[in-house]
């Protein structure tokens, strides 16, 4: 198995070749690049000698998000796998979104990462075991009626309410009257929701939202 890594700390490609090479010859890495731009151009340059790109979901000035839905527009069978700090749902819901086949924790050993990087490169989506069963549990939750509409997006419950009234098309002052709030604390919400989302305005929020089916 042959791996691309992206990541923006160069400790972090050091270490991460120094422990697979254990593991030859089950993987090997295909090549690195510290940056969104860096990584499409390697990965044009060695794809024919790549079975999986690992991506950090924080770049320096990107996202690993976007990386991930750049390269499955442009190399279709290509897995996208995320190797990363953060253990938060939001997080994993949202790489599930734009394609990921996988999200691992950086804290893992190197024969469970080439474990579930095997798999993925099997054709299976792997989560790992540490985030895995919060992340079941929420969806049984979710499923029984115990989530408000958003929450797998890991909007709030007042986030929700606030997106529900901008989907149905009114204006921050209107929402702040229907919900009894200050037309700033409407903003403040608005930023939350863009952030977590991973919007930059009203109407792809909007768009999101219906996309996801969260509002009708």
């Amino acid at each position: 198995m042959r791996i691309f890594v992206v990541d923006d700390h160069q400790v972090i490609l050091d270490g991460l070749e120094s422990m697979l090479k254990h593991f030859a010859p089950r993987v090997s890495i295909a090549g690195t690049a510290m940056s969104y731009s860096d990584a499409l151009k390697g990965i044009e340059e060695h794809r024919e000698a790549i079975d999986v790109v690992i991506t950090d979901l924080r770049l320096k000035g990107d996202s690993g998000l976007d990386l991930c839905v750049e390269v499955g527009r442009r190399f279709q069978d290509l897995p996208v796998v995320f190797f990363t700090v953060y253990d938060d749902e939001q997080y994993l819901f949202q790489a599930l979104r734009v394609g990921a086949k996988g999200y691992l924790l950086k804290q893992m050993g190197g024969e469970e990462l080439v474990g579930h990087l095997e798999r993925v490169a099997s054709g299976e989506v792997v989560i790992d075991p540490a985030i895995a069963g919060r992340v079941a549990l929420f969806a049984a939750r979710l499923q029984s009626g115990e989530f408000w509409p958003g929450a797998h997006l890991g909007l709030t419950q007042r986030e929700s309410e606030v997106l529900g009234l901008v989907v149905k098309g009114l204006s921050n002052r209107a929402v702040a009257q229907k919900l009894v709030l200050g037309e700033e604390t409407v903003k403040t919400h608005l930023s939350s929701i863009y952030r977590k989302l991973d919007v930059k305005d009203r109407s792809q929020a909007v768009a999101v939202a219906l996309r996801e089916g969260v509002f009708h």
